[in-house]
């Protein structure tokens, strides 16, 4: 005898399964085991949800409830984004449907609900939450949670197009680096900088770079991505530079004092070895940490860095440069956006036209006309050639192959003068690779791979 209801599916696979499997198949057999005791059970329990099914890699629950069906989708998410770090994660891809479902005599499910949450969570991305319309549109007002819509999805075994909407923050491990703790410490002359934490698992440290606000970059659609992915695999440190963003604007600005205030950031940090990301002129920056703490810099990786600024590099350039600057002091604070919307549009050319119009307003709020252009000329006039040689830490430089402010060859330059340095060329003519770009991807994967073989 069989009986039918409605009710929602929540059905979730295990992201690469059968690769894991080949590397090491009693390891990751164990630990999906733990993960299900200990994690995955539990958690269904507390949203009254009935465990139906499970397979090698995956398994099937019913609730009674769409919201308690989501909510213990994200839940098991978030915990194994915490618990699973280091080398090959185990990331589950969940969908959750609301449908008809046929249970028979033996409690196995089968039906139409079981089927779409099956296709459903086929195509969500590793740690990513998907749901059908019919979940949705049961969804609303009931839960504080935001969904895109992906559209209508054809799906191998059900002939109609299934409209299906994707957990808004892309991945859970994505929300969980999302969460970031914002502290302030005092640099030996005196001024307050800001710091942030955010992400889970071993440290890696941002040094400052060119225009930064804690708060605003974490919601940028130019940096989010970013800082997203990397707070993924490591427990990300970065710090708004003196004259930017939350940390104090009326200072003294010089190389040795930005390198000063990265030194009281890690103190105040706690953190003792690290990882070293140094962007755009934060690569000088960190050469000249990691030559003073050699046994605290673990790797060095460099983006669209450079080791000699365009003011020392030819007398063209500091014209450039020193033009560029007075237009900032004329026009940075006007309220019309043209000049800011002109400076981003240069740094982030393939970016879309809400992500510069974005940058472009922040930058008002991140620096004022005047520090903007003693920013740009001091950071312009950096020159750290000369210790090059000597910098003993492993480096991967990444550049954008068509980046217009910071050329390819400089990012070439500065990894033929370190030892050993990698270089990968990246697609693309942003300074800083922007999400949706192919460029953005290869980044993720090269610094994962830097940074965990």
């Amino acid at each position: 005898m069989t009986t039918r209801r409605l009710a929602a599916i929540l059905a979730a696979d295990v992201a690469g399964f059968s690769a894991m499997m080949e590397r090491d198949e009693e390891g990751t057999a164990a630990r999906i085991r733990a993960l299900r005791r200990e994690v995955i059970e539990p958690t269904l329990a507390k949203h009254q949800g009935r465990l139906i099914k499970t397979t090698g890699d995956g398994f099937l629950a019913e609730f009674a409830s769409p919201v308690e069906a989501v909510r213990s989708a994200i839940a098991i998410q978030e915990q194994l984004a915490a618990a699973e770090q280091g080398d090959n994660p185990i990331r589950l891809r969940i969908g959750v449907n609301l449908g008809d479902i046929i249970i028979e005599d033996d409690g196995d499910v089968f039906g139409d609900g079981v089927n779409v949450a099956a296709r459903i969570q086929a195509l969500a991305e590793p740690r990513g939450v998907w749901i059908s319309e019919d979940a949705h549109r049961y969804l609303q007002g009931k839960i504080n949670e935001r969904f895109n819509d992906r559209g209508e999805q054809h799906v191998k075994n059900i002939d109609r197009p299934i409209r299906t909407y994707a957990l808004a923050r892309g991945s859970v491990a994505e929300a969980v680096s999302q969460v970031q703790e914002i502290r302030y410490c005092r640099a030996p002359d005196g001024v307050r900088l800001a710091w942030a934490r955010s992400g889970h698992g071993p440290p890696l440290v941002k040094a400052a770079s060119w225009l930064s606000h804690l708060q605003s970059d974490w919601e940028s659609p130019v940096w989010r991505h970013l800082f997203a992915s990397l707070g993924e695999h490591s427990t990300l440190y970065r710090y708004d530079a003196r004259g930017n963003g939350l940390s104090d604007r009326e200072v003294k600005l010089s190389l040795d004092a930005f390198v000063s205030d990265l030194e009281t950031v890690v103190d105040a940090a706690g953190v003792s070895q690290f990882p070293l990301l140094g962007i755009s002129q934060g690569a000088a920056v960190s050469i000249c940490y990691a030559l003073r703490h050699p046994e605290r810099v673990s790797h060095l990786i460099f983006l669209g860095g450079y080791a000699q600024g365009p003011m020392v590099r030819s007398a063209k350039e500091r014209d450039a440069r020193l033009a560029m600057a007075a237009l900032m002091r004329v026009g940075w604070d006007a309220d019309d956006p043209y000049f800011r919307e002109m400076f981003a549009s240069r740094l982030f050319p393939d970016a879309t036209k809400e992500q510069v119009q974005t940058y472009a307003k922040q930058q008002r709020d991140i620096i004022s006309g005047e520090y903007a252009a003693q920013f740009f000329e001091v950071a312009g006039a950096f020159d750290v050639r000369d210790l090059l040689a000597d910098v003993r830490a492993p480096t991967l430089v990444l550049h954008l192959e068509g980046d217009l402010v910071s050329p390819a060859h400089v990012g070439r330059a500065l990894a033929s003068g370190i030892p050993g340095a990698r270089f990968v060329l990246l697609p693309g003519r942003n300074h800083v690779p922007v999400s949706g770009e192919p460029a953005a991807e290869q980044f993720q994967r090269e610094v994962r791979l830097f940074l965990h073989r």
